[in-house]
């Protein structure tokens, strides 16, 4: 064989095998796409870590024993529909807190399950709060034109810039994606969390065990 139709051949294995990394890559990008918009870069997503010694189950959904849970930061400020909202006023309920951006594709997969399970509490008359955290959505229109479309009622804090999701402690169940769901217990305490959009039995899932806890 020529010294050129090796190097000819060398290369044409060479362009191959950057082809297949290259497909490997958009593969595996694709994946995480479809399991979270995005990412804040905040606090690692293992078990164990500082905060709690939280157990993360085969769902996804990580939980903290009563007496090993941490306080959750004061979340306040303006809502979607332009009135104020203070998280800390909310203990003595479960509170659910859902990270969502109209733009976000598995927030739009979860959004009917958070308006059917938030109105069924409601209208039970539990101690339950849900409170949404709109975020990187740059126009109040496309947040307030979701909840619409998908019958969210309750408000939710406009948070543009994702500066109140970074007011979780690194090392606790922080908001590390969207969307992302933390639930606090009747104490104001991070109790429970979930990185990936939810559905029905799982959001009562986080809810039920802290309604029941005395």
């Amino acid at each position: 064989m020529s010294l050129s139709r090796a190097r000819v051949r060398l290369s044409s294995r060479r362009s191959a095998g950057g082809r297949a990394v290259l497909l490997t890559a958009v593969t595996l990008v694709g994946a995480f796409t479809l399991s979270a918009c995005g990412d804040s870069g905040s606090g690692r997503r293992t078990a164990g870590s500082a905060g709690g010694n939280y157990v993360t189950g085969p769902s996804g959904i990580s939980t903290v024993a009563k007496g090993d849970r941490t306080d959750a930061p004061k979340l306040d400020g303006e809502t979607l529909d332009g009135k104020t909202l203070d998280t800390t006023a909310l203990k003595g309920k479960v509170v659910v807190l859902n990270v969502w951006g109209s733009w976000c594709p598995p927030c739009r997969a979860e959004a009917p399950y958070f308006a059917k399970v938030s109105k069924e509490f409601a209208d039970a008359g539990k101690d339950v709060a849900f409170v949404g955290l709109n975020t990187r959505d740059n126009s109040k229109q496309n947040a307030t034109g979701f909840e619409e479309t998908f019958g969210i009622t309750y408000p939710s804090l406009y948070d543009p810039d994702g500066k109140l999701m970074l007011r979780f402690p690194k090392g606790t169940l922080n908001a590390q994606s969207i969307p992302s769901t933390i639930v606090l217990d009747k104490e104001g305490k991070i109790a429970a969390r979930t990185l990936v959009a939810v559905n029905e039995e799982q959001l009562r899932s986080m809810i039920d065990p802290l309604l029941a806890e005395k």
